[in-house]
């Protein structure tokens, strides 16, 4: 697979918390600036709420999608909140030609997915985006990471092309889930553009739990970083990655 030189491409991973701020309020237009600011080409979503409801509060995927005009989207229901699905989003500027949500549940802990997205960057070149929320225990994560990295999800045969992983990982150091993902993939060290990495909400956060990693074959450098930063909301972070050939 050949894909042009001529274009970049602006990634973001944001875990909204249901759209609830550090101040406590639930307010989903705050979470439209932020998105509008980032003007990433594609963007993965986690804790996000997707009542069939005319309250923004409630139909928070609804809400976005309807206000962001020019992406795609595409949702994985990972389980139920206030009467309706409750997972992750993706919004794509490109069109989403297949998605799929695989389960990485591990026991009795809280259900947890992993959405692909096949987005059509041309009529012959596509990539595959896959926006992931692991769990907060450590085994759960190991369970999860291996699962991830298996031929079910990324290593599936039938799964050609570039591959970007994007999501909130929370993992606090560099356990399973990293090493796995490093092995396979090339990701993003926040140290180098970022004096502060807090990715989730917190009053002295010291680590990010967010990771964009992504396939050998797009280039090793990054052109450029976009962070998005508001008082009441935790750090989004947004590489752009440069040209790629597969």
């Amino acid at each position: 697979m050949s894909v042009s030189s001529s274009r970049s491409l602006r990634v973001a991973s944001y875990n909204i918390h249901k759209s609830r701020g550090l101040d406590r309020r639930v307010k989903p237009e705050r979470v439209l600036e932020v998105i509008r600011e980032l003007d990433a080409d594609v963007i993965a979503l986690q804790e996000i709420m997707n009542v069939n409801s005319d309250d923004a509060r409630l139909g928070q995927a609804r809400y976005l999608a309807a206000e962001l005009s020019g992406y795609s989207w595409c949702f994985g229901d990972n389980r139920d909140l206030k009467g309706g699905p409750y997972g992750n989003m993706t919004l794509s500027r490109f069109p989403i030609k297949f998605f799929r949500n695989y389960d990485v549940t591990w026991r009795k802990r809280e259900r947890r997915g992993c959405l692909r997205s096949d987005l059509a960057l041309d009529e012959k070149n596509a990539i595959h985006f896959f926006n992931v929320h692991l769990g907060t225990g450590f085994i759960e994560r190991r369970h999860q990471a291996r699962k991830l990295v298996s031929a079910d999800i990324l290593q599936h045969g039938k799964i050609r092309g570039p591959k970007i992983v994007a999501g909130d990982f929370n993992e606090w150091t560099r356990g399973l889930a990293s090493r796995l993902m490093g092995e396979n993939f090339q990701s993003i060290d926040l140290k180098q553009f970022l004096k502060s990495r807090r990715t989730y909400p917190g009053i002295l956060p010291f680590l990010h739990l967010d990771h964009i990693y992504f396939d050998h074959c797009f280039d090793s450098g990054i052109s450029g970083f976009i962070a998005a930063a508001l008082p009441w909301w935790p750090l989004t972070i947004c590489p752009l990655l440069p040209s790629w050939s597969c």
